[in-house]
Formats: structure tokens, sequence, C-alpha cells
């Protein structure tokens, strides 16, 4: 049975953030994921989450300047001080919220840029921050993004990611599968399921077109569930889609593993 996250940062934004973790509970879900907890202190998150016992599965490193368009700093040239420092702070906040998955956003690369230089400052961050989150008894991720929604992302494919974290030779370091941007960029999508078995310690899911809910669009979703289910996947599947209305209302496609 698949276990599911809600994306706060996206499903129930009719409320203040707190107060997402309360609706995503009694929604139904057991676990929640979101981008950045930054804006709160991490003791307020916890006690979110301990009130309605939920489980912290993923969320992000800090990103830069994420208003003014950052999205991420693990593969900038000269960024390499402030992507280490908030390494450090995601550590404290998934210390205090009992997360166990930080994703590290990898940034925006010039378009007609030489990648060489973004893969070896990537590299280098991505063992430096696998190190220091293993300290702590984490795992980073590192997620392929479509060049759709976010043009200029520094990692688009499964096939890119795979190779990277194979050069960084990290125990700890895995792939963030988000089934969504992969069928965007690759499609196939049992297929990658299948064969990347074993390395994504998490999932996520959106409809597509449109990255509303997973029972609107092209994707068959409940056979993917099924797949996971018979490869024993045993993490969660993060709701990170955009609701075409109420977060509620549009949970059907939840009811019947328990949600909604």
């Amino acid at each position: 049975m698949p276990r599911f996250a809600a994306n706060l940062s996206m499903m129930f934004q009719d409320l203040a953030f707190l107060y997402r973790f309360d609706a995503a509970a009694r929604a139904g879900f057991k676990g929640v994921e979101f981008l950045f907890p930054y804006d709160h202190p991490p003791e307020a998150v916890a006690a979110a989450l301990e009130r309605n016992r939920l489980a912290m599965t993923l969320f992000n490193t800090v990103p830069g300047d994420w208003a003014g368009g950052e999205r991420g700093l693990a593969a900038l040239p000269g960024r390499e001080a402030e992507f280490r420092d908030g390494v450090d702070k995601a550590i404290v906040y998934a210390k205090a919220t009992g997360c166990p998955l930080l994703h590290t956003m990898a940034g925006l690369w010039p378009d007609g840029s030489d990648k060489e230089a973004g893969e070896r400052v990537y590299l280098d961050n991505l063992r430096w921050a696998a190190d220091r989150v293993a300290e702590a008894g984490l795992t980073a991720v590192i997620e392929p993004i479509n060049t759709r929604d976010i043009p200029g992302y520094f990692l688009n494919t499964t096939g890119e990611a795979m190779r990277i974290i194979e050069r960084v030779g990290r125990p700890n370091l895995k792939l963030q599968l988000d089934l969504y941007h992969v069928q965007i960029m690759e499609g196939d999508l049992a297929t990658r399921v299948r064969a990347l078995a074993g390395h994504y310690p998490h999932v996520q899911i959106a409809g597509n077109p449109g990255r509303h809910e997973p029972d609107v669009g092209e994707i068959n979703y409940p056979y993917l569930f099924d797949l996971l289910d018979e490869l024993a996947y045993p993490g969660w599947i993060g709701c990170e889609y955009r609701p075409k209305g109420d977060t509620v209302a549009g949970l059907g496609w939840a009811k019947r593993y328990g949600v909604g």
C-alpha cells in the first residue's frame, strides 16, 4: 500500500503554512513534505508535526534567492560557502523534525555556458554535503527537473542524475524520483521505475499536463502505484501537485489508499 505525503507548499493554499499540517492530518495524510521551512523556527515546525502525528519526509536545502528567481546553489561556481551554510541550516531543521532526506537543489545554468565548470562544483559540493549530512544520519538526494517548469535547471534527466551519483561515490547520495518531471523529459515511466529501483528513497507525483491531481492527464498512476508495491518500494510518495480547486475536494483519487 503506497504511503502518501502531502506537499504543504502546494496543497491547502487557503491556510497559513503552520495550519496546513492540521489540514493534512484531517484529510488522512500520515506524512508531509514541503519546499522550505526556513520562514519558521524549527521548534514551530516540529510542534506542528508532533501535534498531528505526522512524519516529516523531505524538504530542500536553502536555495539562494528564491523570490529573485534562484533555484538552488549546488552547481554554481563562487557560491560554495553559501551552499554549505545552507546545508548546515537544513540539518538543524532535519534534526528538529526527524526528517531523513534533504534535497540539494542544483540551480540554474546560463544557456550556452560550458556545464563542465558547473559539474566540477556540483560534484565537490555534493561530496561535501553527503559527508556532512551523514554525520547527522541523513541522506541527501538530487532531483532531475524538467526544462519547461524551470528553464535552465542544471539537472534534467535520470540518466544525468545517476551519472552524477556514481561520480560522487557516496552511499547516502540518492535519486529523488519525481515522475511528473520524468514524464516530461523522458517518458517510459514504468520501465524507469523498475530499472532505478533501489536508487530512489523518495517519489513525487503530479498529473501531466498541468501539474494538477494525479488522476488528471496522461499518466496512469494506479498502475505505477501497483508497480511500486510490487517492487517493495519502502519510501513515501510526495503529492507535489497544484490542486485544480479545493485540496480536499480533489482527493477522490486517494480514497482507495485511505486518504481524503
